[in-house]
C-alpha cells in the first residue's frame, strides 16, 4: 500500500478563525475608503495579504506601506482572537490517532509564519507537523497549486496520495489542480458553496464524525 499523507489549511481549517480575519481587514479597508459590506471582505479573504489589499486599491500602496498594514492587522487578529485560541473540536484527536498512525502530516497556509507560529506554539502541536509552507515560501497563492505540491514533496508523498483539509473554494480548487482529494470543513463557506466532484471525499463542521476518522485506518 502507497503511503498517504495529510495536508492542512490553517485558518478556519484548524482553528474556527476566519471571521476574526474578515473583522480585522473590513476596519482597515473601509477606514481607507473602500465601501465594502462583511460579505465582501470574506469573499476577498484568500491568497496573500498583499494580493488582498491590491486587488481592492490597485497601484495605491508600496509594498512597505503593506507590510505595515499587514502587520497591523495580523496583530490586532492574533489580539482578538487570543481568548479563543483552540482547535476545531476532534482535531486533537485525529492528529494524536494519525500521527499513532504514521501518516504523515503538514500544513500548506496562505498565512504568514507568525501566524502559523502563532497557532503551533499556542496549542503546542508543532510535533505532529513534517511539513509547513506559508505565503513566503510560494510565488503563487491558491488556487494555484504551488502550496500543496511543495507540501507534498516535503513530506516525500505523491500527490495522488495526499488528502487536503480545507474552508475555502480557492482552496479546495488548488487541491484538485495539484492532484489530491480533499475533506471540506464548513467553517466559513457552507456546503453548496463548492462544488461537487470526485475530488471531494467529504464535507464536514467538524473532525469528530465516523467518516473522518476512517480516512486514518479504514474499517
Amino acid at each position: 500500500m502507497q503511503q498517504k499523507a495529510f495536508i492542512f489549511d490553517l485558518n478556519g481549517t484548524m482553528i474556527n478563525d476566519m471571521d476574526f480575519h474578515i473583522r480585522a481587514w473590513h476596519t482597515i479597508l473601509t477606514s481607507l475608503g473602500a465601501e465594502l459590506s462583511l460579505e465582501q471582505v470574506k469573499l476577498e479573504c484568500y491568497g496573500k495579504n498583499e494580493e488582498l489589499l491590491e486587488r481592492i486599491f490597485p497601484g495605491r500602496f508600496s509594498n512597505e506601506e503593506m507590510q505595515t498594514m499587514i502587520l497591523h492587522k495580523e496583530k490586532t487578529y492574533q489580539l482578538e482572537f487570543k481568548p479563543h485560541l483552540k482547535l476545531i473540536a476532534g482535531l486533537e484527536s485525529f492528529l494524536q490517532k494519525a500521527y499513532t498512525e504514521s501518516i504523515p502530516m503538514g500544513i500548506g497556509s496562505a498565512a504568514l509564519p507568525m501566524n502559523i507560529n502563532y497557532v503551533l506554539d499556542g496549542l503546542q502541536i508543532r510535533h505532529y507537523f513534517k511539513a509547513i509552507v506559508s505565503a513566503v515560501d510560494v510565488a503563487f497563492s491558491k488556487p494555484h497549486p504551488e502550496t500543496f505540491l511543495s507540501c507534498a514533496k516535503q513530506l516525500g508523498v505523491e500527490p495522488s496520495n495526499c488528502i487536503v483539509f480545507e474552508d475555502s473554494p480557492k482552496g479546495v480548487l488548488a487541491a484538485k489542480m495539484a492532484g489530491m482529494q480533499s475533506v471540506i470543513l464548513t467553517t466559513m463557506h457552507s456546503a453548496d458553496e463548492f462544488e461537487e466532484g470526485d475530488d471531494i471525499l467529504l464535507k464536514v463542521s467538524d473532525y469528530s464524525t465516523d467518516a473522518i476518522i476512517r480516512l486514518i485506518k479504514p474499517e
